[in-house]
């Protein structure tokens, strides 16, 4: 198996991936629209979903570390000897996939123990509450400033750097690569959910679906050269 071939499995198997984790998160956990709920409810229901919801956030977790091998093994084959292109479209898309990682691995390891002693009949109201002030700090720190924040904006970079890459590259058509602009603009949208604009979200999940639809496009673009 070619470099080529196997970056292009890898484009084809990630979006597939982390896409499947994700609607089981959904059925499960009613993801992602249950993180704008009170402390006590995102526990509960994670507490209700047992080792089965673990075990599909340590799917979601190592997921994202499927990107790690993409970021590296797309711009190198897209520019092998623009050294300046590829060594920072590398750097950012393993920024991407390790500030993801960062903001998921909480949920299989840390909330797990919030949880359970959060609504262990014996604990006391000042346990509680000091629990759901560490579930707050990690929830907005780890998983909305680094998760999501500085995901989207790794990624969205990371994106543009390789539809411009693609534009550029003889092997593809322009549209692949102007195509790709979209959403890695969508992505970024997303880190002005904070500030208060709501749709900024809706356009950020929408992107991801077209980025994942984007990426696979590219995995079978490359099977064909």
């Amino acid at each position: 198996m070619t470099i080529t071939q196997l970056t292009a499995i890898l484009l084809i198997v990630l979006p597939i991936a982390f896409n499947a984790t994700f609607f089981l998160l959904q059925r499960t956990f009613e993801y992602p629209d249950i993180l704008r709920q009170p402390t006590e409810h995102i526990l509960t229901r994670f507490r209700q979903g047992g080792q089965r919801l673990i075990a599909c956030w340590y799917a979601f977790m190592l997921a994202s570390l499927l990107f790690i091998p993409a970021a590296v093994l797309v711009p190198l084959i897209l520019a092998p000897k623009d050294v300046p292109y590829l060594t920072v479209t590398m750097v950012v898309g393993v920024l991407a996939a390790l500030v993801q990682f960062l903001g998921l691995i909480r949920w299989p390891f840390l909330v797990p123990h919030l949880a359970k002693t959060f609504l262990d009949p014996a604990a006391s109201q000042a346990t509680r509450d000091a629990v759901a002030v560490v579930f707050q700090a990690f929830h907005r720190y780890v998983g909305v400033a680094i998760g999501e924040h500085l995901g989207y904006l790794f990624t969205s970079i990371w994106t543009a750097l390789i539809a411009v890459g693609i534009i550029r590259s003889p092997q593809f058509g322009g549209w692949l690569g102007w195509a790709g602009l979209i959403p890695a603009l969508g992505i970024f949208m997303g880190i002005l959910e904070e500030s208060g604009l709501r749709f900024a979200g809706v356009i950020n999940a929408i992107s991801y679906i077209l980025w994942s639809i984007w990426l696979i496009l590219i995995g079978i673009a490359l099977l064909a050269v």
